[in-house]
């Protein structure tokens, strides 16, 4: 159900827009411009860059909105599709879910052609763009419920090959924090995600959360922008002088334990700052209770321990509503 002006074969440098088809109200034959840039040159592989796809995160944004800017196709050797803001109508919005139909876009792969606004979205990342890619890098943050400390997150596979190719890709990156997780499935065991979906094309992938809180982390986006230069620059596809890589942790995120999450509504005090190494048991925080504001408060606990990588923005909490995770440090 999506068209747009691209020619992703044309060789050049081009500007223009996904047409998501949006027939309301106020405009019987209206669709959503979603902006596209393409830069084709030489016979390189293909790059998909995307941010974007939760409308409160803004590193990806800005980092791929600036690259597009200083490209100059004669430098390219490959093709480099890039989509700043891939859930444009939740962009507009700066809301997580899109404001057309209520839905998370990165829950709703493979999507569905004739779906709603985020599943069209979805459906023409699978079947339109993910066959031309060879390699994605999908940029996110911690959106505006929750702050993330800069890091690139990296899937871990058992085939050697593909973990050999991944393992180049997050060496260019040259993120300080590497986080390895299960990118076949989300937290919620969910494996609607864009993640699964490149791997079942085949196609090589770095994802990672770069701020939040709905602002832009200057430090965050600092690393987004040298990582995405840096993998593109060892495909073969941008040539770019980059500092050295500096020193690289490496952390997992497999155990449920990591995570807490609130039991009941109230207010929630943190007892943890981002960086922090806690131990197993570790208190998270104190939730008060809103109507009773003198009764004792409710400590969260950590069930294991590690580095505390995320912490919610947002005091106020419901039953459910994640409070903040850690991540475990692998031995060198």
């Amino acid at each position: 159900m999506i068209s747009t002006n691209i020619d992703y074969d044309r060789p050049g440098a081009q500007f223009g827009t996904l047409r998501l088809p949006n027939s309301v109200h106020r405009s019987a034959y209206g669709h959503i411009a979603i902006p596209v840039a393409v830069f084709v040159n030489g016979s390189g592989p293909t790059v998909l860059l995307t941010g974007g796809v939760h409308g409160d995160e803004y590193e990806g944004p800005v980092a791929l909105s600036r690259l597009a800017r200083e490209i100059d196709v004669a430098d390219v050797n490959g093709r480099i599709i890039i989509l700043p803001t891939l859930n444009h109508p939740a962009f507009v919005a700066g809301t997580r879910t899109s404001p057309t139909d209520g839905i998370n876009l990165n829950r709703t792969f493979p999507g569905k052609q004739d779906g709603t606004a985020t599943e069209m979205i979805a459906h023409y990342v699978t079947t339109e763009l993910l066959p031309r890619t060879d390699c994605l890098i999908d940029l996110h943050a911690g959106g505006s419920s929750l702050q993330y400390m800069p890091a690139l997150l990296a899937p871990r596979w058992s085939d050697p090959d593909k973990t050999a190719r991944t393992e180049a890709l997050v060496a260019a990156f040259a993120a300080e924090n590497v986080i390895y997780f299960d990118s076949v499935r989300a937290l919620s065991g969910e494996d609607r995600v864009l993640g699964n979906y490149a791997n079942r094309h085949n196609v090589d992938f770095l994802t990672g959360e770069f701020g939040g809180g709905s602002t832009v982390n200057v430090a965050g986006l600092a690393v987004a922008e040298r990582g995405v230069r840096g993998v593109l620059a060892h495909l073969g596809i941008l040539p770019t002088r980059l500092p050295p890589a500096g020193p690289v942790r490496r952390l997992v995120m497999d155990d449920p334990g990591l995570f807490a999450f609130a039991d009941r509504r109230g207010y929630f005090e943190p007892k943890f700052v981002l960086g922090q190494s806690l131990e197993a048991g570790a208190l998270a925080g104190l939730i008060h209770d809103i109507d009773i504001p003198w009764a004792d408060p409710v400590p969260v606990h950590f069930r294991a321990g590690g580095v505390a990588m995320c912490i919610r923005t947002y005091s106020l909490v419901e039953a459910g509503d994640c409070l903040g995770h850690l991540a475990t440090v692998l031995p060198t």
